[in-house]
């Protein structure tokens, strides 16, 4: 692979919750208003802040993140990405320099540094002034070969806090302040226990415009463009571009207000694997379309328990086609939908009964980040032995889950139990682990060669 990549910042902050989310919307809407094609991404494991960069900017936001995905990989998608951008904007995760363990390894400083792009520093600045530049000047000095290039303040009381805050910082830290934005109330997204509520389902359009507006009035985007053009060369040979294979297989991806968590590496890798994606509503779509496999990723299924439950409809026909050997694979919300039920404040609501357990809805995270796992028990995806990274966020358990085959051991995270996730039943691989498509790169081929080989069995069936 040849080419080289576009603009490119990213936007960082010492701690979660100092704004650079908001500031990245923001960015992207006003920059797409001013007619740049903006290529939004997103460090880390995430899929709800992505919803809103997608829907900022006008192109799909991807997942970056050297835990889930060798960093080669992630270049080779971040080039891929940028085809047609003027400029890219990364959110970052957590801290700068927050990473999976002291080594940093995963930190948005690391994969900034292998993007060779400077970073904006997004400071939540309420109750400081002159103590503002000691904080900048130790994320500068902490890992210098991490380029802060320049800083935003959050949450500014007034002008005289601001002219105080930019002096400190330009006086000792020799970087430009190139945005103060105040505190206002109308510079917020609705949150929940995963952070925002994801755009797909509580998003409008006039949200964004309404960041957008705030945020043209106080970032300085000419000099943060001028940023963004300082970043430096990277490396893209030897990297391979995916093979797009004509379609072979039609594989329904439930889709819609409650099951939006899908990176778009995935779709994108089974559809290079030869999958044309039927999307499935599971509100309203009553019966399950004619397809070779089944694909439901998580979301908050919690939220709409009663729309599900009262479409009995497709949920007896997932239940049909299962029992006839569907091929299904389901992460989190999609395992719990698979379930007999749900429990939460004391009702129960049927699910579609493929996976012969019940889910309990529980106050508190019951798993919690990056999962290591192991395959250990036969399935119809994964080959025994193969290991990779994934990640985990459920505030459920399975009740009594003893009787239910494995396919993944857990050396990292919780998972079901603890030790196993990867429910294995008939056609079905079902598991509380998000994978992402770059980390598992045999998984979406794997897919579909069993969509393949079961639809040539059902004609073999239909034929004698």
């Amino acid at each position: 692979m040849s080419g080289s990549l576009p603009p490119r910042l990213v936007i960082s902050a010492p701690q979660g919750r100092s704004g650079k989310t908001i500031v990245s919307i923001g960015l992207c809407a006003a920059l797409k208003r001013r007619g740049v094609a903006v290529q939004p991404f997103k460090k880390g494991r995430d899929y709800i802040d992505p919803s809103w960069l997608t829907a900022a900017s006008g192109r799909d936001c991807r997942n970056l993140d050297t835990v889930l995905m060798p960093g080669e990989a992630m270049l080779a998608s971040f080039y891929r990405a940028c085809q047609g951008a003027g400029v890219a904007v990364i959110e970052g995760a957590m801290g700068l320099y927050d990473g999976i363990d002291a080594s940093a390894k995963g930190s948005t400083a690391h994969v900034a540094r292998l993007l060779t792009a400077p970073v904006i520093l997004v400071v939540n600045a309420a109750r400081m002034t002159n103590s503002v530049a000691a904080m900048v000047g130790g994320y500068q000095n902490f890992e210098p070969d991490t380029g802060i290039a320049g800083v935003i303040l959050n949450n500014v009381a007034g002008s005289r806090h601001e002219q105080k805050l930019v002096t400190a910082i330009e006086r000792h830290c020799k970087i430009p302040v190139v945005g103060c934005v105040p505190k206002d109330a109308s510079l917020s997204i609705t949150e929940r226990h995963l952070g925002l509520v994801p755009y797909g389902e509580g998003g409008r359009e006039e949200i964004i415009d309404r960041i957008c507006d705030g945020t043209v009035k106080y970032l300085r985007f000419d000099d943060i463009m001028d940023i963004a053009r300082r970043a430096g060369e990277v490396c893209l040979s030897h990297m391979p571009v995916p093979e797009h294979k004509t379609a072979t297989v039609k594989l329904g991806v439930i889709r819609d207000n409650i099951f939006t968590f899908y990176y778009p590496d995935n779709l994108e890798a089974l559809e290079q694997a030869g999958a044309d994606l039927v999307f499935v509503d599971s509100v309203h779509d009553r019966n399950l379309p004619d397809v070779d496999g089944l694909y439901i990723g998580g979301g908050f299924p919690e939220l709409f328990l009663p729309e599900l439950e009262a479409n009995t409809g497709l949920r007896r026909s997932i239940a049909q086609a299962v029992e006839n050997g569907l091929p299904v694979y389901a992460e989190c919300a999609g395992l719990m939908y698979l379930c007999r039920d749900i429990r939460w404040r004391s009702k129960r609501y049927e699910m579609v009964g493929a996976i012969p357990a019940e889910v309990e809805l529980c106050q508190r995270p019951q798993g919690h980040g990056y999962v290591q796992v192991e395959v250990a028990g036969d399935n119809p995806l994964l080959p025994a032995g193969q290991t990779f990274w994934g990640h985990e966020f459920h505030h459920s358990r399975l009740l009594c889950p003893g009787g239910l085959k494995f396919a993944y051991r857990l050396t990292r995270g919780h998972g079901v139990d603890g030790r196993h996730d990867g429910i294995v039943y008939k056609n079905v691989l079902a598991s509380y682990t998000h994978l992402h498509a770059l980390g598992v790169p045999g998984w979406a081929d794997a897919f579909v060669s069993l969509m393949f080989r079961a639809r040539q069995r059902s004609f073999s069936i239909m034929k004698s």
